[in-house]
């Protein structure tokens, strides 16, 4: 029931006169409030996790050619196209092996290689005059975590 006050100043009831037509907001605010301290939540833990994986890539390219690759094994050995090879010996190797065709060479090397090793060859390459590229297993979908 609604009370208004007519034109004459006094009170009257009125009955059956439409219904509150204003929306409440307050719902609205509370549901956003929770919704953002969720996503503020959610986006600091989602910053956190540090996982480095990387040698896979999307990109895969195929040749028949033969390139030369410096393969690296977990325990060191190094070789250069399935042949063992000497690390101070690498630039002079691909020059004998693929004449001066080749520009770059690439580097393959197993995931549980420790860095300073890795970081060795890349430096001899280098010095070498002889660009560097590394190779990356292509990402299987399979791999990937739903």
């Amino acid at each position: 029931m609604a009370f208004s006050m007519g034109s004459t100043g006094s009170w009257r009831r009125q009955s059956g006169v439409g219904t509150m037509s204003e929306i409440n907001v307050v719902p609205l605010v509370d549901v956003v409030l929770v919704l953002l301290i969720i996503f503020m939540l959610t986006a600091q833990v989602m910053e956190f996790g540090l996982e480095i994986d990387v040698p896979k890539v999307r990109e895969e390219r195929t040749s028949a050619q033969e390139l030369p690759v410096v393969s690296m094994t977990a325990k060191g050995n190094l070789y250069l196209n399935d042949k063992p090879i000497n690390i101070n010996n690498i630039g002079d190797e691909v020059r004998k092996r693929f004449g001066g065709q080749s520009k770059a060479v690439y580097v393959k090397a197993d995931k549980n290689v420790t860095w300073d090793v890795l970081a060795q060859v890349v430096s001899a390459v280098s010095s070498a005059k002889l660009e560097v590229r590394m190779v990356t297993k292509p990402e299987d979908i399979a791999d990937k975590p739903r």
